[in-house]
């Protein structure tokens, strides 16, 4: 069954604050978030490796993804959290101007912080097997060499054209028009604001939504 078409951002008021998000129109969650806090998640599905689905499960990934941003401290809510019933997945997060990865397996959960000065790519593990993600990876490393500062055109730029020509595994992908990649989302952050660009590939359409911090000083 085809997905109904992705709700561009729009800010959510939630009991804790608000939430800045696309929307999945059939689960009502997201893959992609930044609260007014400033700290921001991207879900990946998947944990390490492709994994049999043991459908149905409790809850969505996306709704959980929503939970736990919520949170006044996200990383924290991710390591409280239960999770047992959801599917397995994958959350950066970046709360506070720190860098986690955090995974969770079906049975257990794992995290780490990253370095908050250098860049990372991630694929998601049910959609890409480990031959893919390397050659992604190559691609982004060889990109990084040109663009040591790049502007969120560029980057935007790299999620729509890199690749070697493969539909099936580009960074835009599209295999046989039935499972295929359906917009680009970027946030940019600093001390003051969060700013989300949204592009959606079926129409063209752009959006470009911003989100003022409440809850911080901003001094």
């Amino acid at each position: 069954m085809q997905r109904s078409q992705a709700l561009p951002p729009r800010i959510y008021q939630q009991d804790d604050g608000a939430l800045l998000y696309p929307k999945d129109a059939d689960a009502g969650g997201t893959w992609i978030a930044l609260n007014d806090n400033l700290n921001a998640a991207v879900l990946l599905n998947g944990a390490f490796v492709n994994h049999p689905s043991q459908a149905p499960y409790l809850r969505s990934r996306g709704l959980v993804l929503i939970d736990i941003l919520a949170a006044p401290s996200p990383f924290d809510r991710f390591l409280q959290i239960q999770l047992e019933g959801v599917e397995p997945f994958t959350l950066i997060l970046f709360e506070n101007f720190k860098l986690y990865e955090c995974r969770w397996d079906s049975t257990k959960k794992y995290n780490q912080q990253l370095g908050i000065d250098q860049n990372y790519i991630w694929s998601s593990a049910t959609l890409y097997n480990q031959s893919a993600q390397t050659k992604r990876a190559d691609w982004f490393e060889k990109w990084q060499r040109n663009h040591t500062q790049p502007l969120q055109a560029d980057i935007f730029h790299f999620h729509q054209f890199a690749g070697d020509g493969d539909e099936r595994n580009d960074i835009r992908m599209n295999r046989e028009g039935e499972l295929f990649t359906v917009s680009i989302t970027g946030i940019q952050v600093t001390k003051h604001t969060g700013t989300m660009n949204y592009l959606d590939l079926k129409d063209g359409a752009t959006y470009i939504q911003k989100l003022i911090p409440s809850k911080i000083d901003v001094a």
